[in-house]
């Protein structure tokens, strides 16, 4: 691959369409969720032959937690069965394993299998790939301006102190580049909750492929429509 294109250090992904593509072969939705993983797999290895540093897939919403009960309990069932086989494979790729998103309504299992993906892969220095899992953009921001209420009425910090910056440093995503790139497949144009405040300044990409149908030919198109972009964070240039 060429390296004078531009390459996003940061992709960001919603992953959506399992469901529809389960139904356009008339299988269950949970199954819709088990094809998504080979493509999960596929972003990876594509992610990290072009370069890119971060990857950021939003696994499961807050809002999730309203599907039907048995579809939740395929998705966590998925989740822990996915990390526990893929969590070797991570390591040897030099692929470190970040989970973003609140923890406390999780099982002891999903949380020990947190845990065990986080510390089996955390010498990874080629890609870190961060999964949104139970992760919610508005209520992120809530406990950031929670937080930096509570240091105001400690009189650890004053309300004059509070800039972009320290507010950033507050959120679940702390230590993180922005996202330069957020895809959201099966052509729904919603960023849906998802990296709300991170996203700013990223470029959109709608394609209309169901998520199962995400391989790395089309993570490669869509890197490709990336470099096409001309990045300018409110500024103007000469051609505008």
């Amino acid at each position: 691959m060429s390296h004078n294109r531009a390459i996003p250090q940061h992709v960001a992904i919603i992953m959506d369409g399992n469901g529809r593509w389960a139904k356009q072969r008339n299988k269950e939705r949970y199954e819709g969720h088990i094809a998504g993983v080979e493509s999960v797999r596929a972003a990876v290895r594509a992610a990290a032959r072009n370069g890119v540093k971060w990857l950021t897939l939003y696994a499961f919403s807050t809002e999730n937690w309203g599907r039907p009960t048995a579809e939740v309990e395929a998705i966590m069932e998925l989740f822990c069965r996915t990390v526990m086989g893929e969590a070797e494979d991570l390591a040897r790729q030099g692929v470190r394993v970040k989970i973003m998103g609140e923890r406390t309504r999780f099982s002891a299992t999903v949380l020990d299998m947190i845990e065990h993906i986080e510390r089996s892969t955390a010498e990874g220095d080629r890609l870190t790939l961060v999964l949104a899992f139970n992760y919610s953009a508005r209520r992120e921001m809530v406990l950031a301006a929670r937080s930096l209420a509570e240091r105001v009425s400690k009189g650890e910090i004053s309300a004059d102190d509070i800039d972009e910056e320290l507010f950033a440093k507050g959120l679940m995503s702390s230590g993180m580049p922005d996202p330069d790139f957020v895809i959201r497949t099966s052509g729904e144009c919603r960023l849906s909750n998802f990296l709300l405040w991170q996203s700013s300044y990223a470029e959109l990409y709608f394609p209309e492929v169901l998520w199962p149908d995400f391989g790395e030919e089309a993570f490669d198109k869509a890197m490709a429509e990336y470099a096409r972009r001309e990045r300018r964070y409110g500024l103007v240039t000469e051609d505008c």
